[in-house]
């Protein structure tokens, strides 16, 4: 076996398994972005922050399907835990590399010397240490053969050395790749055919079926399996945040992303349902708007790639062990098509809620109000966007408009969004455009997110990553808004008002003294031409939208 630098190891096994971009702060494993420059192509992206890096690493994987891979040295490793949450949430292969303590000084108040193992604990999948040089090679195949099989999530490896310098030391090793493990997913086990002939026999039975599609259909590609099954038995599909991309908005089946986050016509759907299939969702409590969307004691079919997951809130009719795909396809393939006519009066009723949902809001959906209203915005991007587009989603407010007022208009189309933290949007939608350079990749984000990693615009530019970011900028996080009004008695006082609001700032300008397009929207007429110009300029751009602070998304409806 040939003596080799572990710099020179994890260089090639990075190359190896496909990676093309790694995220990181310095300074952690020196030696081996040296190597990284001498033996691969792979991109150095030195970001401003470590949960910058989390997220776009995060951003990364959940569009090339790709462990996504993040560095930090000790004493920035805790922020990169702290940025491994949303990963951790919303089930996304990332890969967290940090250097840590060295045995040799433990307990002796080295510099920075702090012990991080136990912070990626809760948020990781595999959580280990690596101080032997020789265990490079073993350690990282474990590590992308754990983030990407069975339910995909984080894993973290700590690298003896504050830097990780275990790097620089020699050791006789291979870099051997298993590289079914370099995408999700590496298997796509089949469901007992006993389990989906009782799912099909209780959806053909039903009379108000609806399926409600989650991030499990998304990692398994099954959007295609998804669609065939719901037009074979005219079965309305709803979906949780991290699956709406899983059909298009415009489907005629399609009745909206449903729970906390989402469109009144889902809620309203899924709760006049006689049975419910859950595909890929763990089922809660944002999905099922914390177990009353639908009620439960509603018979439920549940299908997933984990065991755990089946049967966790809701009691089931019929339980499927399987990758989404397969289950689908082999449910879509035993279905009597013929059942579907029983159904129509369902559908007809399910359609009808979906127009009441569109009437209801269309006046705000096509509203010239100044400021703009966010609703238009999202009718703007759905009427707007590129056919083959990646749209990154924050949380909050922006996570609220766009999941019950945007839809997708076409399967070629992506959608990824935050699993629960402000900020993430804009880092992970630079993240996104590294996997995929020749997609349009259109971030929408508030002001309240945008600050959050605001100097990540000049990574953008020193990089060239030229995603689009849409601002919602109303000058405050207004999502608060209700809840500071309900503890001051349902008075806006200016001392309550200061607890959400902030100073109004021109994005567009600050985006231009960094080097990014800035646009200002101050009127609805003028989003069209500035989208068209972000989409068109070849390089980073940020499109400052100025909207209503008064304006509030819907709440859910149970």
């Amino acid at each position: 076996m040939p003596k080799q630098l572990g710099a020179e190891v994890f260089a090639d096994m990075l190359k190896g398994y496909g990676v093309t971009h790694v995220f990181m702060v310095p300074a952690v494993v020196r030696r081996t972005f040296a190597e990284m420059e001498r033996r691969t192509q792979i991109a150095r992206i030195h970001c401003h922050g470590e949960k910058s890096a989390a997220y776009m690493a995060d951003g990364y994987a959940r569009v090339s399907r790709r462990p996504g891979v993040c560095m930090a040295q000790v004493v920035g490793a805790l922020n990169l835990a702290a940025g491994l949450r949303d990963a951790w949430l919303g089930h996304s292969p990332v890969i967290a590399i940090t250097g840590g303590r060295d045995p040799k000084t433990k307990f002796r108040k080295v510099y920075q010397e702090v012990d991080d193992v136990p912070a990626f604990e809760p948020v990781t999948k595999f959580n280990a240490t690596v101080d032997d040089v020789t265990r490079i090679p073993d350690m990282l195949r474990t590590a992308f053969r754990v983030a990407t099989s069975g339910t995909p999530g984080p894993v973290h490896l700590q690298f003896r050395g504050n830097e990780g310098q275990l790097d620089g030391e020699e050791g006789d090793m291979e870099a051997i790749c298993d590289t079914l493990f370099a995408e999700v997913p590496p298997f796509r086990p089949e469901p007992d055919p006993a389990h989906v002939r009782k799912a099909v026999d209780l959806l053909q039975a039903a009379q108000r079926p609806v399926i409600v599609a989650g991030g499990g259909v998304r990692w398994s590609k099954a959007g295609e399996e998804l669609v065939a099954l719901a037009e074979k038995l005219q079965i309305p599909v709803a979906t949780s945040l991290n699956g709406k991309d899983s059909i298009p908005g415009t489907h005629p089946l399609s009745v909206g992303v449903v729970g906390s986050y989402s469109r009144e016509s889902a809620n309203r759907v899924v709760n006049q349902a006689d049975l419910v299939c859950f595909v890929g969702t763990e089922t809660g409590g944002m999905t099922t708007h914390f177990w009353a969307v639908p009620k439960i004691g509603t018979p439920a079919i549940q299908i997933d790639i984990d065991p755990e997951a089946l049967g966790r809130n809701y009691p089931l009719q019929a339980a499927i062990l399987g990758d989404a795909k397969l289950t689908l396809r082999r449910m879509a393939e035993m279905a009597d098509g013929t059942t579907a006519a029983a159904r129509r009066p369902w559908i007809a009723t399910v359609q009808q809620i979906c127009k009441e949902w569109y009437a209801k809001y269309e006046p705000l959906l096509t509203s010239d109000a100044v400021p703009m209203r966010p609703e238009r915005i999202c009718a703007e991007l759905t009427k707007l966007m590129p056919e083959d587009a990646i749209v990154v989603v924050d949380t909050g407010h922006a996570g609220m408009w766009m999941g019950g007022m945007y839809d997708l208009q076409s399967p070629r189309q992506s959608y990824i969004r935050s699993c629960g933290h402000l900020g993430w949007a804009f880092p992970a939608g630079l993240g996104a455009k590294c996997a995929a350079p020749d997609r349009p990749v259109v971030t929408f984000t508030g002001d309240a997110g945008l600050w959050y990693h605001i100097g990540e615009i000049e990574t953008a530019v020193r990089w060239n990553i030229n995603a689009v970011t849409v601002v919602n900028n109303n000058g405050g996080g207004n999502q608060s808004k209700r809840g500071f009004d309900r503890v001051y008695g349902g008075q806006q006082t200016e001392k309550a008002r200061e607890l959400w609001t902030y100073k109004q700032v021109n994005f567009a300008r600050i985006a231009e003294d960094i080097g990014a397009l800035g646009l200002r929207v101050e009127k609805p007429s003028e989003f069209a031409p500035a989208f068209a110009r972000a989409l068109e300029a070849g390089r980073p751009a940020v499109i400052d939208v100025v909207t209503d602070i008064e304006a509030l998304a819907p709440v859910a409806v149970t």
